[in-house]
């Protein structure tokens, strides 16, 4: 249903022209975008983490879309030196790849290198130690393979059915939050050992199974187009932990990149990033460890007043579930980022005037930029 409603004004968006209406209001001055997997489609019914995935095909047609759009690819070095410098003759996005999966090797790369299109990877140090547990993809491999699976849930023994498709999704969304709900990440993680050794997961054989070593990954940051990333050590979810956790995580998920490949990391991502996983407190560490760049999860395009919030700056997924050229043009106009903020007095001005009179489309950008400055002031 959600995916529904998100489909649905994408289409509106696009086919009213309302996006390019927009965008001279709300499309800032570049974009950030956010890739995980990139692989060929696979043909299983159930698979919730789709979303994290897109076709090398698709990436190819994204890739020349924004440069038939004007956008001109920068690496995030560049990036950070134009909102610095705030050099702004052109509209730039920066490319970008959380976790450090072998496919953006096998795939993503190839297709960039095809296009001289610059890169990012961000690497949680423990997935190419193989110490790392990607938890979510343990979960979608347990649940795919039963017919129901018995879980204690806050004190009481659980038995959930999921036989049918649509039971999995609805296993998998309950058990997912829920994880995602634990006053730990190690408790969490503990949960998680436990469903995948009673139901025969090898949780250690995914992470060999889909994310790079330090070869591979040294193999690639040899290339000048790509830039490594820092991304945690252990993929936690930052605001659940002590501030010295957060520093420590920082600190020596640097230390192992540096490691290496010779050199620090100067950009971070956050892990999960969205305002849950992330706020001012971990936006004030990354700075205070000397982090030029540090991006969220949360949707949105570049304005000139991210010089000051170098280390909360948002991005655009390009989702899995959304692989139409026409929904990237709205999201990099800005437009839906715009409205999914709850803008409200952007979306009153602009669909009561814009595109009728020009007093309408200024009443539009003054009401951004208002609440864009509350919204940057709030951090």
């Amino acid at each position: 249903m959600r995916h529904a409603v998100v489909r649905t004004a994408l289409e509106a968006l696009y086919f009213t022209r309302s996006h390019k209406l927009m965008q001279p209001f709300v499309g800032g001055v570049g974009a950030i975008i956010m890739l995980h997997h990139v692989c060929p489609a696979r043909s299983d019914e159930f698979q919730p983490n789709r979303l994290l995935e897109i076709t090398p095909d698709f990436l190819a047609s994204v890739l020349q879309r924004l440069r038939q759009s004007g956008f001109e690819f920068v690496s995030l070095d560049e990036m950070r030196r134009r909102l610095v410098d705030q050099d702004f003759h052109r509209r730039f996005v920066v490319m970008t790849l959380d976790d450090g999966y072998r496919d953006n090797k096998d795939w993503a790369y190839p297709i960039f290198k095809q296009h001289d299109v610059p890169f990012a990877i961000y690497v949680p140090t423990s997935f190419p130690d193989r110490s790392g547990q990607l938890w979510w993809v343990a979960l979608e491999q347990v649940i795919a393979k039963q017919g129901s699976i018995t879980q204690e849930i806050d004190g009481r023994s659980r038995k959930l059915i999921c036989r049918t498709t649509r039971e999995k999704y609805q296993v998998y969304d309950k058990l997912y939050w829920w994880l995602r709900s634990q006053p730990s990440e190690s408790a969490m993680h503990a949960i998680v050992r436990d469903l995948a050794a009673r139901y025969n997961v090898d949780v250690a054989a995914i992470c060999d199974a889909e994310c790079m070593s330090w070869d591979e990954i040294r193999a690639l940051a040899m290339d000048p187009l790509v830039t490594i990333g820092a991304h945690t050590v252990n993929h936690v979810t930052l605001s659940r932990t002590s501030p010295a956790t957060v520093r420590s995580e920082l600190e020596m998920g640097r230390a192992a990149i540096e490691s290496a490949l010779g050199q620090p990391p100067r950009h971070l991502a956050y892990p999960y990033g969205d305002v849950s996983a992330v706020g001012p407190r971990e936006y004030a560490i990354a700075a205070d460890l000397g982090y030029v760049t540090a991006v969220t999860t949360d949707s949105g395009v570049l304005f000139p007043e991210h010089r000051n919030h170098l280390t909360a700056l948002p991005r655009i997924p390009i989702n899995g579930e959304f692989q139409q050229g026409r929904y990237v043009d709205v999201m990099v106009s800005g437009a839906s980022a715009a409205l999914s903020r709850g803008l409200r007095r952007v979306a009153a001005a602009c669909g009561t005037t814009l595109g009728r009179t020009a007093s309408g489309s200024d009443q539009c950008g003054a009401a951004f930029r208002a609440d864009r400055e509350r919204v940057l002031r709030s951090g």
